[in-house]
């Protein structure tokens, strides 16, 4: 059975339709993300995801791993070891980030088993720290799915949508902590940027990345009518959309590259042009080192560059 379309993922609405070829884009190679996988009929695993078969095919078969198939997620597992983590776990592994961070426990909330309690009162901070520092602190969820971790719109194990204000996820604790600090709505809009900018995550399957990084965008939207009480601009939903498109990105982990692809440093003894095709033209050379933006630098960055330094993310 084919389920058209997903409950929960709706690219074809807003307010992802308006901004979807920003989020197919690879800011890596300028071109868009590509399917990384073989389970859909129509599409090779190098081929592109297009703004075209997100409307079309691909659309009436795209959804987040819970509205998929059984059979479907256990072949998935198999083949590419996907396994999705329920929210009570993110929690439970975000309070351990944050304590850390704050120096102590029930920051945001108290764990009571397979759920938690919201700890309603103002977030309090250290006294070296601002609620500016913990915007600005970098994190990164790596081999991120559909991003649990990073925002908690539903349940990735049960499809169960979780209210704003119960929402647990490293983007979303920013995202609280902006809300109860800024002065105006200028202020809310410049931090929220920022705590968008200050999240990352990787994943090698192009349906997941997608779907990820529409659960940001739409992350923004929520919290947009839930304290401003109105829909984002085409210009907010387009800044949000380029920094998802560079903060969640599509790479191999294990090799630092975008799927498929080697270093350059890998294709030592292989032909540089293309005599195989029939012609004799140059290959066009790609870089295939996963490329990530340093908002506050202002510069693009090498992931390989930055994954052995702790400070950086």
């Amino acid at each position: 059975m084919i389920i058209i379309g997903s409950q929960l993922i709706k690219p074809n609405e807003y307010p992802v339709a308006p901004v979807i070829d920003i989020l197919l884009k690879d800011r890596t190679t300028g071109k868009n993300i590509i399917f990384a996988t073989n389970e859909y009929a129509f599409a090779y695993e190098r081929d592109e995801i297009t703004s075209e078969l997100v409307s079309g095919k691909f659309f009436s078969e795209m959804q987040p791993r819970v509205e998929k198939a059984k059979e479907n997620q256990a072949a998935r597992t198999k083949e590419k070891a996907e396994v999705f983590t329920p929210s009570w776990i993110c929690n439970k592994m975000n309070n351990h980030c944050d304590e850390e961070w704050f120096g102590k426990k029930g920051v945001f909330n108290t764990e009571r088993g397979n759920s938690w309690a919201v700890n309603n009162k103002k977030v309090e901070f250290p006294e070296e720290k601002t609620w500016k520092d913990y915007v600005l602190s970098k994190r990164l969820e790596i081999t991120c799915g559909e991003a649990p971790y990073i925002v908690s719109r539903y349940d990735t194990t049960s499809g169960e949508p979780i209210e704003i204000n119960r929402r647990i996820g490293i983007l979303d604790r920013k995202l609280r902590v902006v809300n109860e600090n800024a002065k105006d709505e200028k202020e809310w809009r410049d931090w929220v940027y920022k705590a968008f900018q200050s999240v990352y995550g990787y994943e090698f399957q192009g349906d997941n990345l997608l779907i990820a990084r529409i659960n940001l965008l739409c992350t923004f939207v929520d919290y947009m009518l839930a304290v401003q009480g109105k829909k984002p601009t085409k210009q907010q939903l387009n800044k949000i959309a380029e920094i998802v498109s560079w903060n969640i990105w599509q790479m191999d982990g294990l090799k630092g590259t975008i799927p498929f692809e080697n270093k350059p440093d890998e294709y030592d003894g292989q032909i540089g042009f293309d005599f195989i095709f029939g012609t004799n033209e140059q290959k066009e050379e790609i870089n295939v080192e996963c490329v990530i933006k340093d908002w506050q630098a202002g510069k693009k960055v090498k992931f390989s560059d930055i994954r052995s330094n702790k400070d950086e993310i």
